[in-house]
């Protein structure tokens, strides 16, 4: 059995994957309503909170009762973070991962912890998974210490890191929906981004658990970044949107990606996975990914 902790935008998708290959899932949400779903689609599915220890492998009450999460041979944690719930992305990555790490048996034989290329920080320049991460986001500060953690816990050897890009595709298109209406976007107009397409990240997932000797880390990007300006007038061209305008963002707001300006090469995530990317650059993912949404 494989267990998903984090069944969100990419985890499902991993999750899918392995259910698709004959695999039985186990998967892990906040939401009892959003475990009905996941039980109609054939996962095992567990209602618990991440940040509440004591929660973790209660089932729906149809199913059998666990005393804490099921023996499985490989876990994702894809946990994403919820603003509303009123916690820190510390709380949240690192009170998460050390909650999870406690309760898992200790025959577990792989563990994929999705991380952030946030953990780098935003200087300029080409990035590899030897570049010295230097956090400068509350996100990638988290994550940075959730990494170490993972480094100093029992399952190290076991350990595979994926350094996530900005993961878009059909239903996430960010900045489509301030393009359509007119916005101006709040970002240098001239920085780098970096980004994965989502289906592309999660057939990275599953080869990691394929192919990948552990303890490694590897970046996911598809190794092609692209200036901010040239990405928004791509998505304006397609929907139809007015050429993007860009303003200075609030020197007073908390720092973001907008800020960042680096560029993450791929090249562990070619040769070590084996990878070939369906949307290798940019313009093919958003083609791909507006036409769904039109659909």
């Amino acid at each position: 059995m494989k267990l998903v902790v984090g069944c969100g935008y990419l985890g499902l998708r991993v999750a899918r994957r392995w259910r698709d290959a004959g695999q039985r899932v186990a998967t892990v949400t906040r939401s009892s309503e959003r475990a009905e779903a996941l039980a109609s689609e054939g996962f095992v599915p567990i209602v618990a909170d991440v940040t509440r220890r004591s929660t973790l492998g209660r089932t729906l009450s149809e199913l059998p009762a666990l005393s804490g999460l099921p023996a499985v041979e490989a876990v994702l944690i894809a946990v994403g973070y919820d603003r509303a719930a009123g916690l820190s992305q510390r709380d949240v990555y690192v009170g998460g991962l050390e909650n999870v790490l406690a309760v898992l048996a200790d025959d577990v034989q792989r563990i994929v912890y999705v991380s952030t290329t946030g953990v780098y920080g935003g200087d300029d320049g080409w990035v590899d998974e030897d570049t010295p991460c230097q956090p400068s986001t509350p996100g990638g500060a988290a994550h940075w210490e959730a990494e170490k953690l993972l480094a100093a816990s029992r399952f190290a050897d076991r350990a595979i890191v994926m350094r996530m890009a900005g993961l878009y595709g059909a239903g996430r298109v960010p900045r489509k929906n301030d393009l359509l209406a007119g916005e101006p976007i709040a970002a240098a107009s001239d920085g780098y981004i970096n980004l994965i397409q989502i289906d592309d990240a999660a057939d990275a997932v599953v080869a990691a658990l394929r192919r990948a000797a552990p303890p490694i880390t590897v970046n996911v990007s598809d190794g092609h970044p692209v200036n901010r300006r040239a990405y928004l007038e791509e998505i304006a061209r397609i929907v139809g949107a007015p050429a993007p305008r860009f303003v200075e963002p609030d020197a007073s707001a908390r720092p973001a990606r907008g800020s960042a300006s680096k560029r993450i090469g791929n090249g562990r995530l070619i040769a070590t996975l084996d990878v070939t990317l369906t949307y290798p650059t940019y313009r093919e993912g958003l083609a791909a990914a507006l036409k769904a949404e039109a659909k």
